[in-house]
């Protein structure tokens, strides 16, 4: 792709969207049709379960690590040059914010890209939980929860004013990156042959990992040829969820990578489940049940804030470059995740049984 030429013909700002707007078409089919999702894995480890849906986030985690490890060595990106790696990264948000945002996916029945790929089949649980979810988030980015959000956020900062690289700061070698992804992606493979998990199925998986990796080359390419400082940048849905939100609300609209790639997942989601007769409308089980959900989505939308990104932002795409605090995110968001399970859902269903 002759990203210069795009460039000069339609302008940075759209071209920008534009690769959004492909990021989001491939991680939107992908997910659609391997039925990927963060809280379902960890519902899955949370009750001693080794189950297909852990098999397809642990590859699509690998298929991210592999991919993008590998387009790094190849000089296709630079992940020091990435927004979540120049900037100065928060412990505290990390572990605060990714337990709370653990939290609000196991209530909410999905993490956010879960919930906008189910919006684009009809499920209108997701669509007020996604709309909630990117109002709290809004509200955490510029609104009247940022005080709170920056008080959590500094109180214990990555030294020197740059997050912390995770291969760099164990002095490993620059190809253990992409090592480590091959050796998730031989467990994830192993767990995927346990569980009878068809090639379709697997492709799929792999393809929203690839996703993140499209993600990244594509900004950067942008970088490199563009006049004006461009953001380095892949998938996440906190940020971009809020700035789309935005983007329908103010005036002037100002184009950028996220303002495409919300869309694009909407649009692939949606595209994928129509072809393969998967669209019907679905509501509320309950009473019960909406206002967990609602109380989910908010709590993702300050937790998710908090830390930096979602599970696909921070646990994914953060993962993919050994961002530091991404990694403690991931790991927080999963316990709260399980603990949440624990407490509510199993020992509920332990109460009905009794």
């Amino acid at each position: 792709m002759d990203i210069l030429a795009l460039v000069e013909q339609i302008g940075e700002a759209p071209t920008a969207a534009i690769f959004g707007l492909a990021t989001g078409m491939i991680f939107g089919v992908a997910a659609q049709r391997s039925s990927f999702c963060l809280r379902a894995a960890t519902v899955e480890f949370a009750r001693g379960q080794m189950g297909d849906r852990l098999a397809v986030w642990l590859l699509c985690f690998s298929t991210a690590l592999v991919w993008v490890q590998a387009a790094e060595l190849a000089g296709l990106m630079r992940s020091e040059d990435a927004r979540m790696m120049a900037v100065p990264g928060s412990w505290s948000g990390a572990i605060i914010g990714g337990l709370i945002f653990g939290v609000g996916m196991v209530l909410s029945r999905g993490c956010p890209g879960r919930l906008l790929v189910l919006a684009a089949t009809g499920n209108l649980r997701s669509v007020v939980s996604g709309l909630i979810f990117a109002v709290l988030a809004q509200m955490s980015l510029h609104g009247w929860l940022s005080p709170l959000r920056d008080w959590l956020a500094a109180l214990w900062i990555t030294p020197g004013g740059r997050n912390v690289n995770l291969i760099d700061a164990a002095g490993l070698p620059a190809a253990s990156g992409l090592l480590m992804g091959i050796i998730f992606a031989a467990l994830a493979l192993w767990m995927a042959y346990r569980n009878r998990i068809s090639i379709r199925k697997l492709v799929f998986g792999a393809g929203v990992g690839f996703s993140v990796a499209v993600g990244w080359v594509l900004t950067f390419g942008l970088s490199e040829v563009s006049f004006d400082p461009v953001q380095i940048e892949s998938l996440t849905f906190t940020g971009p969820s809020a700035n789309t939100l935005m983007f329908f609300l103010e005036r002037p609209a100002i184009l950028h990578f996220d303002i495409g790639l919300v869309p694009g997942v909407f649009l692939g989601s949606f595209l994928a489940a129509w072809i393969a007769g998967d669209l019907r409308f679905q509501g509320f089980e309950s009473e019960i049940n909406m206002r967990k959900a609602m109380i989910g989505a908010a709590l993702m939308g300050f937790g998710g804030m908090l830390a930096g990104g979602c599970s696909i932002g921070a646990g994914v795409t953060g993962g993919s470059i050994f961002a530091g605090t991404m990694w403690a995110a991931l790991f927080a968001m999963w316990i709260g995740g399980m603990a949440t399970d624990f407490l509510v859902d199993q020992n509920r269903g332990a109460a009905r049984a009794a």
